[in-house]
């Protein structure tokens, strides 16, 4: 299996599909590249190159203690990014993904980036507050490490209802979509289950965004339980400069996934590479 040696000497998995201009995806929590095989297939198949790795303390990826922040996913990304050397790059991110990819940008700027596509992405900021009070409170984050630390099968188990919205009606949520987010989930170590949640509460995006200089996609459901769009997508939207806005009428947290809605979501990525 293919693996990049981070500058930290943490093994980073990676697939790497097809050829042509590449796309870079970003994986959100607690999933990995697994998560992103319809959309990789569907850029391989028309004529790109589908790069999905696993961020460190998930998938395949090396486990250490330390480095669930921000700053050290988006030096992981650039490492992976050099040790390829891939230019003209779209990168494509999901959840707290869509962090890793604006903090890539404020700290390593768009020298090798083309195009960038945040889906149901967690910038500018999560945490609810007097600036942002369309946030998550912070006793939802709370919640959340309880949860994990206290029986984490059960608690993926649970959460993948509202990941996907399978607790609407007339939803499409397959039982195949909530075992897929539960086995990914499992191979996600505890301690950076634990850590990346305050990662992606506490991280402030606001000046990453800023410096988005390249074309920019943002899909996000109206109905994400998990990531609100009120206080990520539709802010995002108004700070980077040139951003285009999709908003999914009913659209869970698991866009990529979810039947008819990752199929519209990959026509969607297709065109926006293309044009």
């Amino acid at each position: 299996m293919p693996f990049i040696t981070t500058r930290d000497d943490v093994r980073i998995f990676y697939k790497d599909w097809g050829s042509g201009d590449p796309v870079v995806f970003s994986h959100g929590w607690p999933l990995n590249a697994d998560a992103w095989e319809d959309q990789m297939k569907a850029v391989a198949d028309d004529g790109f190159r589908g790069i999905a790795h696993d961020r460190r303390g998930h998938g395949r990826s090396d486990q250490p203690w330390e480095g669930y922040d921000f700053d050290t996913f988006a030096d992981d990304l650039n490492d992976l990014i050099t040790a390829l050397d891939l230019r003209d790059v779209t990168l494509v991110a999901h959840s707290m993904g869509g962090g890793e990819l604006a903090r890539y940008i404020g700290r390593h700027g768009t020298g090798r980036v083309r195009k960038a596509v945040l889906l149901s992405a967690i910038p500018p900021l999560m945490l609810q507050g007097p600036d942002n009070p369309e946030g998550v409170p912070e006793k939802v984050f709370d919640g959340l490490k309880s949860g994990i630390l206290a029986e984490r099968s059960q608690f993926w188990k649970d959460t993948a209802e509202g990941f996907f919205s399978a607790n609407r009606p007339g939803n499409r949520v397959t039982q195949g979509n909530k075992d897929a987010f539960w086995f990914m989930a499992m191979h996600q170590s505890i301690e950076a289950g634990v850590r990346c949640v305050d990662a992606f509460a506490y991280t402030d995006f606001h000046a990453d965004l800023k410096k988005i200089d390249v074309p920019t996609l943002i899909v996000h459901g109206d109905d994400d339980q998990i990531v609100p769009i009120d206080a990520t997508a539709r802010k995002s939207a108004e700070i980077i400069p040139d951003a285009t806005l999709k908003v999914y009428e009913d659209g869970s947290h698991g866009i990529a996934l979810v039947p008819g809605d990752k199929e519209k979501f990959n026509t969607d990525l297709l065109e926006f590479l293309k044009s």
